[in-house]
């Protein structure tokens, strides 16, 4: 989309909100769902269910009380610009928005409908809301975690590989927060006698043969980070065991698709929660004044079955503390 054309759409959206909620049935509140995730991923699909299923424990049924209108913009920037402009045309009461690309083009078109947000990380840092305590506009919501957490990931590998003395640390380049995780990274590994490698793979081939490149020295384990990466989980996944490379992942769905261990939030108790918080708004909360809130817990899981096939003994002492062991 040509930057004029993006100006004229946006000019155009902030008369239609009005319109298109007058000529709204009252007894029918809309709400819209933009993520990245495809919609047949079983991650989405857990999701999708919790974030339902919440809405009718507070009263809202889909069909009933409320449609949900679900959009899928995966990692282009495009599309996702493209879909921003389209879902607010139409004036939903609410949205719901997945991940900081999503948000940030969200924001551009609209300051006035209200948009709980899930799966972000630093929002006051991207100028989304004022504070956590007040978020001071038309959104609020849920973060992933702060920066730090990437940290731990990297206690944790060396926890579980002591002899790692190289860390592949896999990212989205073209996102900040992957940067940031990054540097994250970067600043704690001295300390630990290990030397983070970034690697920002271009599209699957190349995930594959990086992680392949690097593996081939001894004494390397990979952190993959979060950000665009998570649409090639798979091909992340396959190289990493196949290379016999140790890694640890951001969340519990690359565990259970057969990664090494993860740490990190849980997901769909996000949408859960982005539930409440939906049906405050559309009693009548302003978003403006309902905080901004992290995660309640973080869990550790541990794919036994790949450690075994790398050929590695977690310890008891992080088998004693995860929340998960897959056998």
């Amino acid at each position: 989309m040509k930057r004029r054309e993006f100006v004229t759409l946006i000019g155009g959206v902030a008369a239609w909100p009005i319109l298109a909620r007058a000529q709204r049935s009252s007894a029918m509140r809309r709400i819209v769902v933009v993520a990245g995730i495809a919609p047949d991923d079983v991650e989405t699909v857990k999701r999708s269910a919790a974030f339902e299923q919440a809405l009718a424990a507070l009263g809202w049924t889909k069909g009933g009380t409320i449609a949900i209108d679900y959009h899928w913009v995966g990692d282009d920037p495009v599309l996702t610009q493209k879909t921003a402009v389209e879902v607010v045309a139409h004036a939903p009461d609410v949205l719901l928005a997945s991940s900081n690309t999503v948000i940030a083009a969200l924001s551009k078109v609209t300051r006035t409908i209200p948009i709980v947000m899930v799966q972000v990380i630093d929002p006051v840092g991207a100028g989304y809301v004022e504070s956590m305590a007040r978020p001071g506009g038309n959104i609020t919501g849920f973060t992933q975690f702060e920066y730090s957490l990437a940290g731990k990931w990297l206690d944790l590998l060396m926890e579980i590989t002591p002899r790692t003395s190289r860390v592949a640390v896999l990212r989205d380049p073209t996102r900040g927060t992957a940067i940031a995780q990054f540097a994250v990274i970067q600043a704690m590994a001295p300390a630990r006698a290990v030397e983070p490698v970034p690697i920002d793979p271009s599209d699957v081939a190349d995930v594959e043969r990086r992680i392949s490149v690097f593996a081939s020295t001894p004494n390397g384990a990979m952190i993959a980070t979060v950000g665009g990466i998570a649409w090639h989980r798979a091909a992340i996944i396959a190289a990493a065991n196949n290379n016999r490379l140790p890694a640890i992942y951001p969340y519990r769905y690359y565990a259970a698709d057969g990664g090494l261990a993860s740490y990190g939030p849980d997901t769909v108790d996000q949408y859960r929660r982005a539930a409440s918080y939906i049906d405050r708004i559309l009693k009548g909360e302003n978003p403006a004044s309902l905080p901004v809130q992290g995660p309640t817990k973080y869990k550790l899981t541990i794919n036994l079955k790949t450690a075994r096939t790398l050929g590695l003994t977690v310890p008891q002492s992080i088998l004693a503390r995860a929340d998960e062991v897959i056998e």
